[in-house]
């Protein structure tokens, strides 16, 4: 995918209402290319495969952009690539002023509080052997947020409230529910850390279309209540 050949066009929401100017993301010259290998003992590398080939952009805190295409041309990996859940092969990811991907170790962890995702796939994305409430406060024991466990669950609680789930569905397991429901988990997964930006890969796409429009409503309601941005 490259942002010259017509398989992307970003549809940007708010940008000139927010009156900020620094940018919350710059993605420069972003690349991310698979390499292709021969031999069972000795490999080597005879091409790749270019998923994203040189892509730019730039986003303002509050803003929603859009990053459209064919399937198979490099959306998703372009959001992973921005977290750094790919490593780029070539460009530069520059969040809140910082490069991150030339950020490692403890600095990348902790630069990871401030982006989340919300993956394609709420049948997937949910470990089926985790209670609802162990994987809403995995992140939150992960970060170190909260100064108890009775803390933690409170918080727990609050998120499944403000995406619309009973807060008594804490011992719960993702296979009771349906696959709306499925998918507010995990966005209250991808708030508990209250980020500042999250990748939405497309997440109503395998949803019922009579569902589809709920999840929508309630991602722009909690963008206008907690200003978050979204690719």
């Amino acid at each position: 995918m490259t942002p010259t050949n017509g398989t992307t066009a970003p549809a940007v929401k708010g940008a000139t209402t927010n009156g900020s100017t620094q940018p919350l993301l710059n993605v420069q010259g972003l690349k991310m290319h698979f390499p292709i290998t021969r031999g069972i003992i000795f490999q080597r590398q005879v091409g790749a495969i270019k998923a994203v080939d040189g892509l730019d952009f730039t986003m303002f805190k509050g803003e929603t952009l859009g990053l459209v295409g064919e399937s198979g041309c490099g959306k998703s990996t372009t959001g992973r690539a921005i977290l750094q859940l790919y490593r780029p092969t070539d460009g530069h990811v520059l969040f809140e002023g910082v490069d991150i991907t030339q950020t490692k170790g403890e600095d990348l962890r902790k630069m990871r509080r401030r982006m989340q995702m919300i993956f394609q796939d709420p049948y997937a994305s949910l470990n089926p052997r985790m209670t609802v409430g162990s994987i809403i406060g995995e992140p939150l024991e992960v970060h170190n947020i909260g100064s108890s466990k009775k803390e933690r669950q409170e918080r727990v609680q609050e998120l499944l409230k403000t995406v619309g789930l009973n807060p008594y569905f804490v011992n719960r397991y993702p296979h009771e529910f349906s696959g709306g429901q499925r998918q507010r988990i995990g966005v209250a997964r991808a708030l508990a850390v209250n980020p500042a930006f999250i990748v939405c890969d497309e997440p109503i796409s395998a949803l019922d279309v009579s569902i589809q429009a709920q999840i929508i409503n309630l991602l722009e309601e909690l963008q206008d209540e907690l200003g978050l941005t979204y690719l």
